[in-house]
């Protein structure tokens, strides 16, 4: 018997527990059939490792975490401008609401991008249905709120 599979939106939250990576967007992608994660400052180092910097939001360019993992392979990929181009994969377990599982990643420069990772086909092949209508099916965990009160502001309109 088959476990059933979780439905997901065209965007959801991911995790990659290992790394300490909580609540990245990524964008369901299966026109792709690797997926792909924004690095900066990648570093080849030696015995088959390397070391990059995960570049956690668009806007925010301070949130970061540096990961020293190992190269899983080199291939080639070709990207959404048509264009190939080598790139390094390596390996990560990531967590999709319920479903953790190890993943093949590869390391680019998705800066201009929306999204800070793409996920394709084969990460999600077996465990999920897309509905392309929605975003962000799966609930995220809270965080933990930091003890701040929001401060409400109240609008005031024009008289006539």
């Amino acid at each position: 018997m088959h476990a059933p599979k979780v439905l997901i939106g065209c965007n959801e939250y991911i995790d990659i527990p290992e790394w300490g990576i909580k609540r990245l967007r990524a964008k369901v992608d299966t026109g792709a059939r690797t997926s792909a994660l924004h690095v900066e400052n990648i570093e080849e180092l030696s015995r088959g490792r390397v070391r990059f910097d995960v570049v956690l939001h668009r806007l925010k360019r301070d949130r970061r975490v540096s990961v020293t993992t190992r190269i899983a392979r080199r291939g080639r990929v070709r990207s959404s401008t048509g264009h190939y181009e080598m790139r390094i994969f390596v390996e990560a377990p990531v967590r999709i609401g319920p479903i953790e599982q190890e993943v093949e990643v590869s390391l680019v420069d998705r800066e201009r991008m929306i999204f800070r990772m793409l996920l394709g086909r084969t990460a999600l092949a077996g465990h999920f249905l897309i509905d392309p209508a929605h975003g962000q099916l799966l609930k995220p965990e809270r965080r933990a709120k930091s003890g701040k009160k929001k401060v409400r502001r109240k609008l005031w309109g024009r008289r006539k």
